[in-house]
């Protein structure tokens, strides 16, 4: 009861009721452009965050990310190119509903599945994280060294095709963390005498630079996305008999979409398709997949919505994002000077709480939003492109000089960019560089802070047994993912 009480406090005593309607609303059109994924519609507020207090922000941040997952469903659905990545897997049969005439009941299959699985995905969430945080809190420093390392060596081998792009990727992100001042010392790194750089590059700067504007400069480069006929489309909800037909594809998807987003590097994307191969096998009309099948959009619409709770999970107990959207949650809580992690619950549990008390508001306000956006979201979908990109573009450089009024941070946005378009052009991953960002500065600091109290003997990560089982963990994800290259080697000399 106790909780229940911080978690109605936050939400009444702050704009977070509010921040989650908008923060729905913006997803829904952030997710329904193709190409803004959840992370790049979150990246886009994240400068906005500054003035607001942390629980508005933190709920103004995860609302967007529940709105987006549903809205990549409507292109998706209407004219088969999907707004977010997560949502491919429904184009398969959303759109061969669409070409039978039964787009709007398609468009209500996947409001009502993402309903299904947010919530679910909520109380995953509430019931795995604070126990797991608890474990935490009896981490050392040596521990907080190799969770930071296996953090590092999931995400670099499980987010990408190729382990060794993922680990360049990391090492790029922690030589970026070590720019500004010496965490012991207080001597200046890599600053080029440049004041502004002792305090470091902020991660919002990359965040938004590498998901925002690399997606801008490679929508320039791309052909305009179909037109929608708004006259067409009105949503339709299930009815009761389709309702149960669902229950089974929603059940599977709420599974999937569990394990998956608790596991870093998974997310959405690989949810949404296991989940649509899963429910094939077991339907009862598996040869209707592909052709139109509702269950071909109630299982991936409800996976990838669960994931928008689960990846939280090792978020907000270990401090280790297992998606580029809960990379960018990890960036708002940042800003705000809050450590994801153990400590969370106990220093700021209002943020926690107010958190879930918040993902519930967003999800009742995706049902009840999702009932009328359509026809704006088609409208929007409907502009040109030029135009859209260059109010993402004009967004993206006054959100950031507002931070601090800064031509620096706006130049390093812009570089960081382009660097993030190099990066999409080779299949280079994000998120390994932006963890390695993140964690970077609590790596260092942790294995500087072990050396100090063992006189520097490195055996002091192989005596304390977290920190041993952790670095094994993480030697074992690199043999795997290690394994996996080699296997898909002979197969990629093979294609022509």
């Amino acid at each position: 009861m106790h909780e229940l009480a911080i978690a109605w406090s936050a939400l009444t005593s702050t704009w977070a009721v509010p921040a989650a309607a908008v923060g729905v609303v913006w997803g829904i059109f952030g997710g329904a452009l193709p190409g803004i994924s959840p992370s790049i519609a979150m990246a886009l507020l994240l400068p906005f965050t500054y003035g607001l207090d942390p629980v508005t922000a933190v709920v103004l941040l995860a609302s967007t990310y529940v709105g987006a997952e549903y809205g990549g469903s409507i292109p998706a659905i209407l004219i088969r190119t999907p707004g977010t990545n997560s949502a491919a897997a429904t184009t398969i049969d959303g759109y061969e509903m669409n070409r039978r005439g039964e787009a709007g009941l398609a468009l209500g299959i996947s409001l009502v599945s993402g309903l299904v699985g947010g919530l679910f995905g909520l109380g995953m969430l509430v019931l795995l994280t604070e126990p797991l945080a608890r474990v935490a809190l009896a981490f050392t420093p040596p521990a907080y060294f190799a969770l930071g390392i296996l953090g590092l060596s999931a995400i670099a081998g499980l987010s990408g095709s190729s382990l060794l792009k993922g680990l360049i990727a990391a090492t790029v992100g922690v030589m970026i963390a070590t720019v500004g001042t010496d965490p012991v010392s207080g001597v200046a790194r890599f600053t080029f005498g440049t004041a502004e750089l002792l305090t470091g590059i902020r991660p919002i700067v990359a965040m938004v630079g590498l998901f925002a504007v690399s997606e801008v400069l490679a929508q320039v480069s791309e052909p305009a996305w179909q037109k929608v006929d708004a006259r067409e489309t009105r949503l339709k909800l299930p009815g009761w008999a389709l309702s149960k037909r669902l229950l089974r594809p929603q059940a599977i998807g709420c599974a999937i979409g569990t394990v998956e987003g608790v596991t870093p590097g998974a997310g959405g994307t690989v949810a949404a398709f296991l989940a649509y191969n899963e429910a094939k096998r077991w339907s009862k009309a598996p040869d209707e997949f592909g052709r139109g099948s509702p269950e071909g959009v109630a299982a991936p619409e409800a996976a990838n919505n669960v994931v928008t709770g689960t990846a939280l999970v090792p978020l907000l107990s270990l401090g280790i994002p297992g998606s580029n959207s809960a990379a960018i949650l990890l960036g708002g809580l940042l800003i705000h000077g809050l450590t994801p992690g153990p400590l969370l619950f106990e220093r700021n549990p209002d943020v926690a709480y107010g958190l879930y008390a918040g993902l519930l508001v967003a999800n009742v306000f995706m049902l009840l939003i999702g009932l009328v956006i359509l026809t704006p979201c088609i409208w929007l979908v409907n502009r040109p492109k030029p135009y859209l990109m260059a109010c993402v573009l004009a967004l993206v450089l006054s959100g950031i000089y507002a931070i601090e009024q800064s031509v620096l941070d706006v130049a390093m946005t812009l570089g960081f960019g382009v660097l993030g378009y190099l990066m999409r052009r080779l299949d280079v991953p994000f998120l390994p560089m932006v963890l390695g960002i993140v964690l970077g500065g609590m790596v260092e600091s942790s294995y500087r802070r072990s050396l100090v109290l063992s006189g520097g003997d490195h055996m002091i990560f192989l005596e304390d047994p977290v920190s041993l089982g952790l670095l094994i963990c993480s030697l074992v994800l690199v043999a795997y993912s290690l394994r996996r290259d080699a296997r898909r080697a002979p197969a990629a000399e093979a294609a022509p």
